[in-house]
């Protein structure tokens, strides 16, 4: 089940029985949104993030200062983080994904041996083992130059993140997107055949991540 929103999650009734948000939200810096003014006031900000996440499992992408923020503003630690590393222009050169209220298993994720001509892995790989536990540091390039791929939406997820993070979650769950942008969760969501609801303000952004996700399937 695969549902878009065109809305303000605010307006969405999110209590929906063994769920989980994942959420890589604005980051209050200013960015350059069609519709959404990136800039609000510090406390406001993580004010809402807690009221959204608060007492219920979460998943949340940000720069790793402003996960220790919002982590304040709950009142609670995050129970795991993995940190997605990239090679960019920028002095910001990676971000942490936070785990609230919920153990991910790194074992249900696959990733090619480190050292395959090793003995035992070779002899792993002969009994038919597709490869390692996922570790907690994806050096995973950033999409870049998303215009020419038809998307207006400054800042898309690479898939392959978002398939890390749906795949070590736990199964049967409800994935919800507060802030959908072009839909690369669900995407990765309709690929592993989870359950998903995107919620999207942007009229833009919704209609792209229509048309972006039937192109996937």
């Amino acid at each position: 089940m695969i549902k878009l929103i065109n809305d303000d999650y605010k307006n969405v009734d999110l209590n929906i029985p063994n769920s989980i948000i994942v959420i890589d939200p604005p980051f209050n810096i200013g960015y350059h949104y069609a519709n959404y003014k990136d800039r609000k006031k510090e406390k406001d900000y993580f004010k809402e993030l807690a009221d959204l996440i608060r007492n219920r499992p979460a998943v949340v992408i940000h720069y790793p200062e402003s996960l220790h923020k919002l982590s304040i503003e709950l009142g609670y630690a995050l129970t795991r983080v993995v940190s997605w590393v990239y090679n960019s222009n920028t002095g910001k050169q990676h971000r942490d994904i936070a785990f609230y209220m919920i153990k991910p298993d790194f074992r249900k994720v696959k990733q090619p041996y480190k050292n395959p001509n090793d003995k035992r892995i070779k002899e792993r790989i002969k009994n038919g083992c597709g490869g390692g536990r996922l570790y907690d540091w994806w050096n995973i390039n950033q999409v870049k130059n998303v215009s020419k791929k038809n998307i207006t939406h400054p800042c898309v997820m690479p898939i392959e993140v978002m398939k890390n993070i749906i795949g070590i979650l736990p199964s049967g769950m409800t994935i919800i997107d507060c802030f959908m942008g072009v839909n690369t969760t669900g995407i990765a969501c309709k690929i592993l055949d989870r359950d998903y609801i995107g919620i999207e303000i942007d009229k833009q952004y919704y209609d792209e991540a229509i048309e972006r996700t039937k192109n996937y399937g």
